[in-house]
């Protein structure tokens, strides 16, 4: 069995920095390039793709550092692949409104200029996707904001981003290959009711609950983590709690 192919393109939360883009990571599997979230890390998108293999983008929710490197799409015109765009009920809306005039270039003018690309919305639940499934639910966030958990090539990833502890987070990950979650607070704060996130413990309490192979921590956030010590503490409080943890980087690359 082939061994798939996770690259971080983009870990902050919030807003770009020296060190690091706003989420976006990056599954390849041996038919297709899966990408978790647009942030503006996406911009590295075509130093991975290297075939005509399609790309799928699936979106957590909409907020910007989630979804402002759709913008930047017009780059991967010349790649030729064929893009999808997966989301909750109301994607097709949001979309209209985000990459549209006045704000960029409107999908309208990208597809009759020759860029291949489908917006799809999924219903919670199972979704069959060709050959891969995608499991989705509501997550605990500001904004109705859905994890995924995908099975493809005998292999479980689950994406779960923005959240605070919730149930969905553990059952999207029961028994996964890997769980990629967020770390929005340094370790032992609290999740704020109003605006619920994770700190790296929770994150390790979920991984451990659920039973999952691996957790990578993502979506840091800009303003707590400014510096490599900060997630390698971050890092460090997680494994106290699950040992597999494991604080990403742009760039990182790992096989799942």
């Amino acid at each position: 069995m082939t061994p798939l192919r996770l690259v971080f393109l983009g870990t902050n939360g919030w807003y770009a920095t020296p060190m690091a883009n706003t989420v976006c990571a990056l599954i390849e599997t041996p038919q297709r390039y899966i990408v978790l979230d647009a942030g503006d890390g996406i911009w590295r998108l075509d130093h991975y793709v290297k075939d005509g293999r399609p790309v799928d983008i699936f979106l957590s929710h909409f907020h910007l550092d989630h979804t402002i490197g759709l913008h930047i799409q017009p780059k991967f015109r010349l790649m030729k692949n064929k893009f999808r765009i997966f989301g909750q009920p109301g994607t097709k809306k949001a979309l209209a409104t985000l990459v549209n005039n006045p704000f960029t270039a409107p999908y309208e003018l990208l597809k009759k200029q020759g860029f291949d690309l489908e917006i799809r919305e999924l219903g919670e639940g199972e979704n069959k996707i060709d050959e891969y499934s995608v499991r989705a639910a509501p997550l605990v966030h500001a904004d109705p904001c859905w994890g995924y958990r995908f099975e493809m090539d005998g292999k479980i990833i689950s994406y779960c981003t923005d959240t605070g502890p919730c149930e969905n987070l553990v059952a999207l990950s029961r028994g996964a290959d890997a769980l990629i979650t967020e770390c929005g607070l340094l370790p032992g704060a609290p999740s704020p009711p109003s605006w619920p996130h994770l700190n790296p413990e929770m994150g390790a309490q979920a991984a451990k609950e659920a039973g999952v192979k691996k957790l990578f921590l993502t979506h840091f956030a800009a303003h707590l983590y400014e510096s490599k010590q900060k997630r390698e503490e971050a890092q460090a409080a997680a494994r106290k709690i699950f040992a597999g943890s494991t604080a990403a980087m742009d760039g990182m690359e790992t096989r799942i």
